[in-house]
């Protein structure tokens, strides 16, 4: 059980609204809440000229607010002494998630780097993991709203989920190879309008966060921690494009 602030058995999973414990009922009230929030989500990122990171932390708020309190806080703000991992793959330090949030948002707005490198700039979002919870649908909602900007869409209907987190965790460990790029290339198209995406994208299968993987949590005091996240920073030797 993912329990980073060590209080589950008092306060439910990851501090929910109702103290809920039982995560096959938290997760089925976290993908309602996204499904009835997500028009307001997605008409926020419609007004927003440049997608900063505030923005970002605006719409997992939008999305989740009802359920988590801490809900638009990143991980630097509610656990700024904690590693997360998913397997062998790390997230990056809590106060390095808004610098590779970012870099992702100016890689795809002043680089122009969307249309060639879609699943790098979606690496360095998922590098920057900044929520306890909810950040694969937020990332997803920006994501596509930059795709659009760019003048591209993604078909993620016809993804697979399995090789498409297989690319994501590549992408992660090397993120100059170009893993997760390889992968989205045969799903680009051109844009589609937000009204279509706005419609399929609350169907979409495999957005409930049932029978993912459960994240891990550590103190980065503790010193094999601390020497397993430096070594897999090192590997990852990331370059910007």
């Amino acid at each position: 059980m993912f329990d980073p602030f060590g209080d589950f058995e008092t306060a439910g999973y990851l501090r929910n609204t109702g103290g809920e414990k039982d995560l096959s009922i938290v997760k089925v009230a976290e993908h309602a809440l996204f499904r009835a929030q997500l028009p307001a989500a997605l008409d926020y990122l419609v007004t927003c000229r440049r997608i900063e990171y505030e923005d970002f932390l605006n719409t997992h708020r939008l999305l989740f607010g009802g359920l988590y309190p801490w809900a638009g806080q990143d991980r630097a703000a509610v656990l700024p002494d904690k590693a997360i991992s998913k397997g062998p793959v790390y997230f990056c330090h809590p106060r390095d998630c808004r610098r590779a949030v970012e870099d992702g948002l100016v890689q795809a707005q002043e680089k122009g780097q969307m249309p060639t490198h879609p699943g790098f700039i979606m690496g360095l979002f998922a590098y920057g993991h900044p929520f306890l919870d909810g950040n694969g649908r937020t990332m997803l909602l920006i994501h596509s709203e930059l795709c659009f900007r760019a003048g591209l869409s993604i078909d993620w209907t016809r993804t697979q989920k399995e090789p498409y987190l297989q690319a994501l965790n590549l992408e992660l460990e090397s993120p100059n190879a170009g893993h997760l790029d390889a992968y989205l290339l045969p799903f680009i198209g051109p844009p589609i309008p937000r009204e279509q995406w706005r419609a399929s994208v609350a169907v979409m299968p495999g957005l409930d966060g049932v029978d993912a993987e459960a994240d891990a949590v550590a103190a980065y005091a503790d010193p094999h921690v601390a020497r397993d996240y430096a070594e897999f920073a090192r590997k990852r030797a990331y370059r910007p494009l």
